[in-house]
């Protein structure tokens, strides 16, 4: 097989259990409390990035066993485990925000977030919500890369 096609496969499968497990995998909890800035706020993330991370490596294994696709284990883990690091990084909120302000997005970033004495959000999403996806899908593609090395 070749190795775009092992990176495809990857790639689809990292994608399809990223949108998975970041909103159906992941409880309220650890959505509503992995970006605090406590202890139980990194705990609840840990939380999450681990049981997102077993989803992920379930679908690449569903993958595996269904297709002709294969990979090493080593790069198997060392995709995971970039992809892992990055996303944690990205949901501790936080880090993402002062990186959008860095470079020039943190109007971006605040579009659609609640007024202050609001509750609602008329948004269908949020410039928060956008950037954090974006930076997963891309580290998706680098996992897959990895993967497909």
């Amino acid at each position: 097989m070749s190795q775009v096609a092992v990176f495809a496969g990857a790639f689809g499968a990292l994608f399809a259990a990223h949108m998975f497990g970041d909103h159906w995998v992941q409880t309220h909890k650890q959505a509503c409390g992995k970006g605090d800035r406590t202890p139980m706020g990194k705990i609840l993330c840990l939380q999450h990035v681990i049981s997102l991370t077993i989803t992920k490596a379930g679908f690449v294994l569903a993958l595996v066993v269904f297709t002709d696709v294969r990979f090493g284990i080593l790069p198997f883990l060392i995709g995971l485990t970039v992809d892992a690091i990055s996303h944690y990084w990205a949901d501790r909120r936080y880090t993402l925000e002062a990186l959008a302000g860095r470079i020039g997005k943190l109007d971006f970033y605040r579009l659609g977030s609640p007024r202050p004495g609001r509750d609602d959000n008329p948004s269908i999403g949020t410039g928060a919500y956008a950037l954090d996806q974006s930076w997963h899908i891309a580290f998706l593609f680098v996992a897959a890369l990895i993967m497909s090395a």
